[in-house]
């Protein structure tokens, strides 16, 4: 594609194809990429609800912890909160189908009395996995991920949640520069109390994406999130909401597709707008 656009002679590059041996063909890595894949997020959460959205398991783990264990002593309920966390988890991407990941993550956060210590929060582990892949045909890529997350400390109130994302992707060429998008986001909530209680989260989306071919990558997604509320005591700590979400990804890639840079721009409606910026800033420690 990339000769086409340029204007070069088709013609060579395939007849340079035809006369390469087998043992001129490049060798796949024997080592997968390993990187931490650190993430910065800002969080704005407007009062009476918690830190939901896409993918957002562990700053959501620390807000639901925090509810949990102060819920009892904020009688208005939960107030507006703002946040600064960081996500540094291991990334392993074993093959072009599968990467496992895990890590901590630590945050800060503001309720109105200033800023708390910066504390680990969370730890999780993971996988992604493509379940299909469409590799030029009519039926799109099938991508599914489950993050297993867990509030630190360890102790009542903690929260474990369990979130799992199953993507469609269609792409509209060969070489999955641009394509259509769509699928569902679900999360659970144990909370280690007989008093406090977390309902699941779900988010239907759809949205697209583009590649330029100097590799940046724009991708967008619009949806709606169905809350079903939070509890303490018998009384409500977060209500229900269905209401919509959109979220903006901006990615530098390489040749070879390996993100070097990203940036997240997410609105949620809680039926209040939350905001989340997310910055991707991946330390590769193996590239291929």
């Amino acid at each position: 594609m990339r000769a086409v656009a340029l204007g070069l002679p088709c013609l060579t590059i395939f007849a340079s194809a035809a006369s390469a041996s087998d043992d001129d063909a490049p060798a796949k890595p024997s080592v997968p990429n390993i990187y931490l894949d650190l993430r910065t997020i800002y969080a704005t959460i407007p009062a009476g609800t918690l830190g939901l959205g896409f993918g957002s398991t562990s700053l959501s783990a620390a807000f639901e912890a925090l509810a949990s264990r102060r819920g009892a002593s904020l009688p208005n309920g939960l107030p507006a909160a703002k946040s600064i966390a960081v996500d540094l988890p291991l990334t392993v991407d074993v093959n072009d189908r599968v990467s496992l990941y895990g890590g901590v993550s630590g945050s800060t956060t503001d309720i109105g009395g200033g800023w708390s210590a910066f504390d680990v929060t969370s730890w999780n582990i993971g996988v992604q996995a493509d379940l299909y892949q469409q590799n030029g045909g009519t039926i799109p890529t099938i991508t599914l991920q489950s993050t297993l997350t867990q509030s630190v400390p360890n102790e009542q109130g903690m929260t474990n949640s369990f979130n799992n994302i199953l993507e469609f992707d269609y792409a509209l060429d060969v070489d999955e520069t641009r394509g259509w998008l769509a699928g569902v986001q679900y999360t659970t909530t144990n909370v280690a109390s007989q008093i406090a209680s977390i309902r699941p989260n779900t988010i239907l989306y759809a949205g697209g994406y583009y590649q330029w071919p100097s590799n940046w990558k724009f991708t967008g997604r619009l949806g709606v999130q169905s809350f079903g509320g939070a509890q303490l005591g018998g009384r409500s700590l977060a209500e229900p909401f269905t209401q919509p979400i959109l979220r903006l990804d901006l990615d530098r890639m390489d040749d070879n597709d390996n993100r070097l840079f990203g940036i997240t721009a997410q609105i949620a409606w809680m039926p209040k707008p939350s905001y989340q910026v997310t910055l991707r800033t991946p330390l590769y420690a193996v590239r291929n």
